[in-house]
């Protein structure tokens, strides 16, 4: 049962996933790939993580047209207006006030409401928004959907934008960090329930001497890149701390949630600019409050981070559901097709994978490198291995 019809859930799902080249390609990604042979992708686990929190209907994905298709064979519940396809690509920031605007035209016409008289006090206009990347690894779902919920109350209350911080458990250089302040004077207690922070600064990827400084200052949080608001409070955000995306949407507030938003989208989204929602909104606002979190988390985003969290052999390599054999072999991650057999001698701490007519023999300490490596692949061979 979900416990709130206002409760909405954004999943952002256009990404190409480059970084796990050659196992996710353009034409699917790595969100619409089941990486650990439990028969559900990044995608459908993220779906499935919310559907205790948020009816099916209130749950929109953001993705690149291409993937629209796809995300229906896969989430075969979503109707088509439910997938709002991005013409271009502009990162997080116009992707998230896109699903807003859709949101928010849903909600006015629930209300009998116009976009000239936005009447926030009525009960169809308390909506409580949580965005959230559909690549992510959730191993302990019941305690971050404990999260999630204790998250809604707090913006259901209180005109604050929120995010999750994971406890960082090691020195890590790949994510974002968040300092928060710890307010032993009780004096924010009236906006501060237990456990919700403000936020003083966001970080960008620290180097590793840096990173150890964080961890143990106790003062530092992992970015998960989560969010949690109030459907009032991000729509005023966007109007004044970005008010060159908030202008664009605002230009066909009218045609939103009709049969002419997917034009008007067409004419105006390749025209906002390329900026992420931490830069454009949380790093500027004045109300952002963190949950510090422990719930088994990690950004799939690279390689690495797929090897960190995969079962091991002694010698510490990973086959992901593939047939591998190790000798004086250390630290490998492989990959391959199905029915297909890698023996890995001599070699320690390298990324092999096989996938569509591409093997990608690389060093898991430059897995930064796979970027350029599919650049130069797509130039040279004229997209054939995208």
């Amino acid at each position: 049962m979900t416990e709130n019809k206002n409760n909405y859930c954004v999943i952002m799902a256009g990404g190409v996933g480059s970084r796990f080249w050659p196992y996710s390609r353009a034409d699917k990604p790595k969100q619409f790939l089941d990486f650990f042979g439990t028969g559900r992708s990044l995608l459908q686990m993220t779906v499935d993580r919310f559907r205790p929190l948020v009816p099916i209907e209130n749950v929109f994905i953001v993705t690149n047209v291409a993937y629209k298709e796809l995300i229906l064979e896969q989430v075969p519940d979503l109707v088509e207006g439910q997938i709002l396809c991005e013409p271009a690509r502009r990162n997080t920031a116009p992707c998230i006030a896109y699903a807003t605007s859709h949101i928010r035209a849903i909600c006015l016409r629930k209300a009998g409401l116009t976009a000239a008289n936005q009447d926030w006090s009525r009960p169809e206009m308390q909506v409580n928004i949580v965005v959230a990347a559909s690549d992510h690894l959730i191993l302990e779902e019941d305690k971050f959907r404990d999260t999630i919920r204790k998250a809604f109350d707090f913006v259901s209350k209180h005109k604050a934008i929120a995010t999750l911080g994971m406890t960082p458990t090691r020195p890590e250089t790949g994510y974002g960090y968040i300092q928060f302040i710890r307010d032993e004077s009780n004096e924010m207690e009236h906006l501060n329930p237990k456990d919700i922070y403000p936020v003083k600064t966001f970080t960008e990827k620290p180097n590793l001497e840096m990173a150890k400084v964080f961890l143990e200052s106790g003062d530092f949080l992992w970015n998960s890149g989560i969010f949690i608001w109030n459907l009032q409070t991000i729509s005023e955000a966007f109007r004044y701390l970005l008010p060159e995306v908030a202008d664009r949407f605002r230009e066909g507030e009218l045609l939103m949630g009709t049969d002419e938003e997917e034009a008007f989208i067409e004419q105006i989204f390749p025209k906002c600019p390329n900026i992420s929602i931490d830069y454009g909104i949380m790093e500027k606002a004045d109300n952002v409050f963190v949950l510090p979190s422990s719930f088994g988390w990690s950004d799939l985003g690279t390689w690495g981070s797929l090897y960190e969290l995969s079962e091991k052999d002694t010698s510490l390599n990973v086959s992901l559901h593939s047939n591998a054999l190790f000798y004086d072999a250390r630290g490998n991650v492989v990959t391959l097709e199905p029915g297909k057999l890698a023996v890995v001698q001599g070699v320690d701490d390298m990324i092999i994978a096989e996938q569509k007519g591409v093997l990608l023999v690389c060093k898991k300490a430059e897995e930064q490198r796979i970027k350029q490596f599919v650049a130069d692949a797509q130039e040279k061979f004229k997209g054939k291995f995208n």
